[in-house]
């Protein structure tokens, strides 16, 4: 295997005067479309091995989500119709012999998945049909092989570390999204100019634990300074917008009954929101790759989105520099061997190069990742 080289002397973004970052929060209708994806295909990759000792092939990466209807008011409010969410895409449903109930797996999956990430989100308010198909017999029995093989020819990049700017955006999400009054939908977008960095908020308020036009204007002020100290952390100066398509004086406030927009007219799709590392980052180098709900065995648009950023995060690790990695693999090739490996780095060859091929040997270590819950796909 050969690596290519190309020597930076630091992270190209920090000679950037503007920096764009944006993270779609866990209960955006895209995350949560995300979400759902790569739960039921860690159940079904658990299933798979519980019964035949090996994950059987499967994609489970069309998640759907069809927006529903509610009535939002200060301290009250009902969803009149359900969010409806389609689970699609291709399983191994027969297998020596044996059945495996796929739909049952893949609606029961989902439905922890809700009950398990939102606060005022019930699996009462949605409503969830399973129609993922027969997987073909010839990619099953691809997964029999004894050497791993590249499913496809795609590519993956990662890098590491964040930058302050990246590492804002993701902690103003998660902080926001932990206060008690507001939603899971939190979307993040932050602008840096030089040390400065405006990040405009959109945080839902949950209708029950928001009583009044005070206690909303109150939790307003908590975000601000929520999103404030974030940026502080990371020796950035804030400048924060919170819900500006508000217009108290008419009402017209961002409420939800659950702390979702995809209860009223925002749908949600997988793979059309944040990337492995959980951000959208249009001044780094990305892959549109939809990972979440790709099988974690031969799928190199999943694996090597994940390896990447797991190779760069250990170059930054080991050595101190700045990393960025792409990995190309081609239809057919063992995915340990890709047709491609290029680092982007001021770090010693030698010393990365060794990094790579440890990486590269321990590759399964990405598909366990998969499957207990460890590998962020967005």
């Amino acid at each position: 295997m050969k690596v290519s080289w190309n020597e930076t002397a630091k992270d190209p973004v920090e000679k950037r005067e503007i920096e764009l970052v944006e993270r779609k929060g866990l209960g955006h209708p895209d995350s949560i479309c995300d979400g759902i994806a790569e739960k039921v295909s860690r159940e079904l990759s658990r299933e798979y091995r519980e019964r035949f000792g090996h994950i059987l092939h499967h994609n489970t990466d069309e998640v759907q989500l069809v927006a529903g209807e509610s009535r939002t008011g200060f301290g009250d409010g009902e969803v009149i119709q359900p969010i409806y969410i389609l689970l699609a895409g291709r399983a191994t449903k027969k297998f020596d012999g044996e059945e495996i109930p796929v739909e049952s797996i893949a609606l029961e999956s989902a439905k922890e998945y809700i009950d398990s990430n939102f606060k005022a989100l019930d699996t009462s308010q949605v409503e969830i049909e399973s129609r993922i198909g027969e997987t073909s017999t010839d990619l099953a029995a691809v997964y029999e092989r004894e050497q791993r093989m590249s499913n496809d020819t795609s590519f993956g990049v990662g890098h590491a570390p964040l930058s302050p700017a990246e590492r804002t955006v993701k902690k103003v999400e998660k902080d926001v999204r932990e206060l008690d009054q507001a939603g899971e939908d939190v979307k993040v977008m932050g602008l840096r100019r030089g040390e400065k960095i405006t990040i405009t908020v959109a945080a839902p308020a949950i209708c029950s634990t928001t009583k009044s036009v005070e206690s909303y204007q109150k939790f307003l002020n908590t975000v601000e300074e929520t999103a404030e100290r974030a940026a502080e952390a990371n020796n950035l100066e804030p400048d924060v917008h919170v819900n500006t398509a508000d217009d108290i004086d008419e009402d017209e406030v961002y409420l939800t009954v659950t702390g979702t927009s995809a209860e009223m007219g925002d749908d949600g799709s997988v793979g059309r929101g944040n990337r492995v590392n959980g951000l959208i980052t249009p001044h780094r180098s990305m892959s549109m790759e939809a990972a979440s709900g790709k099988n974690p065995v031969t799928h190199v648009g999943k694996i090597y989105n994940l390896l990447a950023r797991q190779i760069a995060e250990s170059i930054h690790a080991e050595t101190g520099h700045y990393a960025q990695v792409k990995l190309l693999s081609q239809i057919g090739g063992p995915i340990k061997d890709p047709q491609l490996v290029e680092v982007e780095t001021s770090a010693d060859k030698a010393e990365f190069e060794e990094i790579v091929e440890k990486e590269l040997q321990k590759i399964d270590s990405v598909t366990e990742k998969c499957v207990t819950g460890e590998a962020e796909t967005f």
